[in-house]
């Protein structure tokens, strides 16, 4: 038997099941282009934590920034595998299922910033 949704909870709930570092790389997947200051706005957190997130996700290889001019332009490995035990069976592609599908963002015809290459041995021990 389902629940419905209302007997979950409100929709403003405190917590959800999708992490922060999972909203960024969604936010830059469907616009690599994006500014720290919107994908911030866009997941609710502050500017701060997109940096520290955004960081961490190019240390263990998620995510590669490029310079383009006085822009950045996010390069993001759907290649690789989550990083908890629980979670390694599966790739950071599958997470895209969770982002809403472009003509409801409005920002054209599908993933751009996807990078999909083997990983290379022991980048991800």
């Amino acid at each position: 038997m389902a629940i419905p949704i209302s007997a979950v909870g409100p929709a403003t709930a405190a917590w959800t099941f999708l992490t922060n570092h999972a909203f960024v790389l969604i936010c830059l997947v469907r616009n690599p282009e994006a500014r720290i200051r919107d994908v911030a706005s866009s997941i609710g957190i502050t500017e701060r934590a997109v940096q520290r997130i955004v960081a961490e996700l190019e240390q263990h290889a998620y995510l590669r920034r490029v310079r383009e001019g006085r822009r950045n332009r996010y390069e993001v490995r759907t290649d690789l595998p989550l990083r908890h035990q629980m979670e390694r069976h599966c790739r950071v592609a599958d997470l895209l299922v969770f982002a809403p599908p472009d003509s409801q963002l409005g920002i054209g015809d599908g993933p751009v910033g996807v990078v999909e290459r083997p990983a290379e041995p022991g980048s991800l021990a």
